[in-house]
């Protein structure tokens, strides 16, 4: 018996719409993630991006639990001496809320060169409107 693996070619591929509005930060990125990494697909192979397309919605509406707004703390660093720059998740989510969803997406997908390739599946948009009509996105119901 042998154990099939999925190619890059044979995988279909389908595009979902989220609405983030009133959701958590942390429980939306885990289902964005298993769509994304098409782990919900029977044909997943780990070495292979076998997931779908997502159009996050309303990602101005996301909210933290717990009292993350106020504590939350992201750092970047330019690797120059005292270059550390700091930023708490309250100014982050009034600045670019589309980066609060893409680093906690980001941080739960692999550490390798399959992970920027599944990033680029997942589109963020402040708003309620999306130019990916023409692909007709399904409504992904959320596991609260």
């Amino acid at each position: 018996m042998k154990t099939w693996n999925a190619k890059n070619g044979e995988v279909d591929r389908n595009w979902w719409v989220v609405d983030a509005s009133g959701q958590t930060v942390g429980r939306l990125a885990t289902q964005i993630v298993e769509k994304l990494r098409g782990k919900n697909k029977p044909q997943f192979t780990p070495h292979v991006d076998t997931g779908d397309f997502v159009v996050v919605l309303n990602v101005k509406a996301l909210k933290f639990s717990g009292n993350k707004m106020d504590d939350k703390i992201y750092y970047r660093h330019s690797r120059h001496f005292g270059s550390l720059k700091e930023t708490k998740a309250k100014h982050l989510q009034a600045d670019k809320p589309e980066d609060v969803l893409m680093k906690a997406v980001r941080g739960m997908l692999p550490k390798n060169k399959l992970s920027s390739q599944l990033l680029t599946k997942m589109k963020v948009y402040q708003g309620a409107d999306h130019p990916h009509e023409a692909q007709k996105p399904q409504a992904l119901t959320l596991n609260s």
